[in-house]
């Protein structure tokens, strides 16, 4: 690495890819953790950076190119877990790249606004970031032709760039689980029931499991599909129910692990075992999960939301070219599953 010179000024972009003997788009990569930048390349990188004392000079960066340097992040629902993650992987990125992230609530009129140009979107940020927003291809063809580059995450599209796991083949994961366990007699609880799009998470799960047990010559029971409101005490109210029927199912996937705590807590406050009495299944595998035993189906939330932040970087670079970027699933079995009780 060359020799680094003490600057007599504020460093530059151009000082730092001259010491560190590199361009100034690799160096604009490294400083945004970018996955195609060799580590030991993004290392010489940043120990310059600290050498230098290099940092962004947003507000003239904004002068000059009339950029924000600003990236907005519109979500229906802010205070989940899955949300936070998100946002977390999000901001990582973006604050490396020295990127502000504007988080604001998409309640149906803000996601309306933004599918017809809202000019405050324009002029405050230089892009938008939506999670799990639900704006299905009609809409998406709307974002498409805003001027700002757009990712969505939580749903796979056509139009726009988007990130997304294969929520059908995860709930058919958890169903083949408890299938292969013994299980004829499986519940299901999601919610969200109002959501004014077709494909969405609900809608995506409650398919893969239905067409699993489809596909092993059993059939989902109206009475057995309960909503939980991905909230604990929507799957402990959930669970409830469930064992209150006459014939309650051995067997219950929640489509969140939150959901999957409150359905265990029904389960203790009847004096029943997960895995002994009913197994439980969850969707995410939430940091709490591991040490409660339960089993779920794994999707790695806060790396969605790094490679939505790396997408959009990529899009105000270059353009990026559009395309869905799917996320792969993992079911890990844990305690919260086991064979049906013989009784």
């Amino acid at each position: 690495m060359e020799h680094v010179i003490p600057h007599a000024g504020r460093a530059t972009i151009d000082d730092v890819a001259r010491s560190a003997g590199v361009s100034t788009a690799t160096v604009s990569r490294a400083l945004r953790n970018h996955p195609n930048v060799a580590e030991n390349t993004k290392r010489r990188v940043l120990e310059v950076v600290e050498q230098l004392h290099y940092v962004t000079n947003s507000n003239a960066s904004r002068l000059a190119s009339g950029h924000s340097h600003t990236i907005g992040l519109l979500s229906p629902l802010l205070t989940s877990w899955y949300t936070s993650e998100v946002v977390a992987g999000v901001e990582e990125v973006l604050a490396l790249a020295r990127f502000d992230l504007l988080i604001g609530t998409a309640n149906p009129a803000a996601r309306e606004r933004i599918f017809c140009g809202d000019a405050r979107f324009h002029q405050r940020t230089d892009g938008i970031v939506l999670v799990d927003v639900f704006c299905s291809e009609e809409g998406a063809t709307k974002l498409a032709e805003l001027e700002l580059p757009v990712v969505v995450l939580g749903e796979q599209l056509k139009s726009v760039t988007s990130v997304s796991v294969d929520n059908v083949r995860g709930a058919r994961l958890a169903a083949c689980h408890l299938m292969e366990l013994g299980h004829r007699k499986l519940a299901i609880v999601g919610g969200h029931a109002h959501l004014d799009v077709a494909h969405n998470v609900p809608t995506e799960r409650l398919e893969g499991f239905a067409s699993a047990l489809s596909s092993a010559s059993l059939q989902l029971q109206p009475q057995y599909v309960e909503d939980g409101d991905f909230t604990i005490e929507g799957g402990r109210s959930a669970m409830r129910r469930l064992l209150a029927l006459s014939d309650p199912p051995t067997a219950v996937f929640l489509m969140s692990d939150e959901m999957a705590y409150g359905a265990m807590w029904a389960l203790r406050d009847e004096g029943l075992q997960a895995g002994h009495d009913v197994s439980i299944v969850g969707f995410d595998d939430h940091p709490v999960a591991e040490s409660v035993g339960l089993t779920t189906v794994r999707q790695p939330v806060r790396e969605i939301g790094r490679i939505g932040a790396r997408l959009m970087l990529d899009a105000l670079e270059d353009g990026g070219a559009v395309h869905h970027h799917p996320v792969e699933l993992t079911l890990v079995a844990r305690a919260t599953t086991g064979a049906p009780p013989t009784n």
